[in-house]
Parts: structure tokens; C-alpha cells; sequence
């Protein structure tokens, strides 16, 4: 596996959770907006070419 491979999947998946979290009723949407603009910038380079 490429060495950021692992830590996109990862990125990817809690921003995928974290907008899910966001469609909940009651959710903190001051925590989701810090949470998921921070999680978007350390968002590294997506793999290129590699199949995970």
C-alpha cells in the first residue's frame, strides 16, 4: 500500500461519517463545521494509481 493511501482511506471516512453525524437531529453543526473544514485541509494527496 502506498504510504498515504492509509491515511486518505481514513480522512475520507470520517468525513464520510462526520456528514452523517451531521444529519442527525440535535447534532452540534458549530462542531461539524470546525471539525470538518480541519479534517478537509489536512486532507492529504490522494493516491495516484494505487488501488486500495
Amino acid at each position: 500500500m502506498c504510504p498515504n493511501c492509509e491515511d486518505f482511506a481514513r480522512t475520507v471516512l470520517l468525513l464520510g461519517q462526520l456528514a452523517l453525524y451531521a444529519d442527525m437531529g440535535g447534532a452540534d453543526l458549530d462542531f461539524v463545521e470546525v471539525v470538518s473544514t480541519s479534517l478537509a485541509v489536512s486532507l492529504p494527496e490522494p493516491p495516484t494509481g494505487e488501488e486500495s
